[in-house]
């Protein structure tokens, strides 16, 4: 590659930064020259096809499969719209950015002085460069190398994520789990509810199989089912009981 890629205010020579840049990352590149131009803003290339974006795009695609893959292979519960809802949570502008921020990539890209508005860079080139990065250690060392990286960072995110379904929609995991353990989708029973006409609270209790499981309550018919299911749930070992009760 022709173009000059080191960073305006990176000291020392080329070599120097292309080591940092690897230490930041955790991945040592067999071409430097893909770190370079994973590097390498629009702003400061001669043409845009020898910036990042092209590097940006294949990182994108990188990205979706290798999370994609990892919702499958974490979770045999999760159905297609479920594992949807998630990656798209996690393969977000915002989270690459986050990533990217954590990492100070940003602070290695080569690009226009002044871009920077009051010395912070636009969220969305952030997150741009952890795609790009993702799709130079593709190209240098194949998926391995870049699942790994996504990974590393990734996995938290995808955690809360999952979480934050499960908790959306314990009823739908707990027909799931019946559904293929016993054959039978769960039955709701109604128990008690207490309280005037504008404030009741409900108590049910789910059954599975003809197996009973504590009641829980709810501000509403809804909230007390997905409380029951939750306890179901975290009495079959499926799931672990949260920190918090999940709300109406």
């Amino acid at each position: 590659m022709d173009q000059d890629t080191s960073h305006p205010e990176a000291p020392g020579s080329q070599e120097e930064w292309v080591e940092r840049c690897q230490r930041i990352i955790g991945y040592r590149f067999i071409d430097p020259a893909l770190l370079r131009l994973a590097l390498t803003h629009a702003s400061v290339a001669p043409t845009r096809a020898m910036s990042n974006e092209r590097m940006e795009f294949l990182g994108d695609a990188v990205l979706d499969l290798v999370i994609c893959q990892e919702l499958y292979q974490r979770d045999q519960e999760l159905l297609e719209g479920q594992m949807t809802k998630i990656k798209s949570a996690v393969v977000s502008r915002q989270t690459c950015a986050d990533i990217a921020e954590d990492l100070g990539i940003q602070e290695a890209l080569h690009l226009e002085k002044g871009m920077a508005s009051g010395g912070d860079l636009p969220r969305s080139i952030s997150a741009a460069v952890f795609e790009s990065i993702v799709g130079a250690i593709y190209l240098d060392g194949g998926l391995g190398p870049a699942g790994d990286f996504i990974l590393t960072h990734m996995r938290p995110y995808i955690a809360t994520a999952l979480q934050d379904e499960h908790q959306k929609n314990y009823k739908s995991a707990l027909q799931q789990h019946a559904q293929r353990k016993w054959g039978v989708p769960p039955t709701y029973q109604l128990l008690d509810e207490k309280g005037p006409d504008h404030n009741k609270c409900f108590e049910v209790a789910v059954s599975i199989a003809g197996k009973c499981f504590p009641s829980a309550w709810g501000m509403t018919k809804k909230d007390a089912e997905q409380k029951a299911a939750l306890v179901a749930l975290v009495a079959l070992g499926v799931m672990d009981e949260p920190s918090e009760s999940p709300g109406p």
